[in-house]
């Protein structure tokens, strides 16, 4: 009986998530514009996929961009998490200040860092420039479009971490950082031996869901560049929309999309290792 009160949930999962998966794996090997008849050509798309220079760029600025994000906003997060763990006073003040950026809509942000920071007319960049600095704005520079973008997305970002990281440290018996501190050891020592060990399974799931998100990361990059200049900072994500609606390929872009979801099944199949090597100690 209690089993018919998942049916609609189930439902839902079927006709939003299923449906639509299976209808994008499909359209995957046919060449379809969105309007005329699909026709099959079996891994054609993704034969045009593997022979387009762009895809590759594409593929490696998702890998650059999981690079960063594996690393520097995790290390914030877990330094900032600990530094409130062992603050005295202003935790809670902390926790918003940190946490605020999460809460404001990507497009608001976006618009921000654009017109408020990177402008060259209105932005801190603008007004440095004024003052006689070398300064130029990272989103008109390939060389620097990914990474201007992707600082946006860090500031947005890091946050989120710090306040998972702090209520997973909140967790870590009390008994363990008294006795280090017993000890006399050092705020770094506390850290390595100590609170990042007892949160091992937090920073583990953050990562994997960070190499997830790394993958299916658009609105910034398309907000901000819309992978630009001369596809210096295009990624998965963008391609595929490019590839829907301004060239009518539905197909590769389907394609494309298979592949961002291979990546995070083989994120999520690590995730599962871990977890059951852990189960099993």
């Amino acid at each position: 009986m209690h089993r018919l009160f998942l049916l609609p949930t189930l439902l839902i999962n079927v006709v939003v998530i299923l449906i639509p998966a299976c209808l994008t794996i499909a359209l995957a090997f046919f060449n379809w514009d969105g309007m005329s008849t699909p026709h099959f050509i079996g891994f054609g798309n993704f034969v045009m996929l593997w022979n387009d220079r762009i895809f590759w760029r594409a593929l490696e600025n998702n890998i650059i961009w999981t690079g960063i994000f594996l690393t520097i906003p995790i290390a914030m997060g877990l330094l900032a998490a600990t530094m409130l763990l062992v603050a005295r006073r202003g935790g809670t003040f902390f926790q918003v200040i940190y946490f605020l950026p999460v809460v404001i809509a990507t497009v608001i942000t976006a618009r921000i860092w654009q017109g408020m920071i990177y402008s060259p007319v209105t932005g801190v960049f603008g007004y440095l420039q004024n003052l006689g600095l070398p300064l130029v704005n990272p989103l008109s520079k390939p060389s620097m479009a990914l990474y201007g973008v992707a600082t946006v997305d860090l500031w947005h970002w890091w946050g989120f971490l710090c306040v998972i990281f702090f209520a997973a440290l909140r967790q870590v018996p009390q008994e363990q950082i008294e006795a280090a501190r017993i000890e006399g050891a050092t705020f770094w020592q506390m850290m390595r031996y100590v609170l990042l060990p007892g949160i091992r399974p937090t920073i583990i799931l953050m990562m994997i869901m960070t190499v997830i998100w790394s993958f299916l990361v658009f609105d910034f990059v398309y907000i901000l560049t819309q992978g630009g200049p001369a596809f210096s900072s295009e990624v998965l994500s963008t391609l595929a929309y490019r590839k829907a609606f301004y060239d009518l390929n539905v197909g590769q872009a389907a394609a494309a999309s298979i592949i961002i979801s291979l990546f995070g099944l083989v994120a999520t199949y690590f995730y599962i290792r871990v977890q059951s090597k852990e189960g099993e100690q």
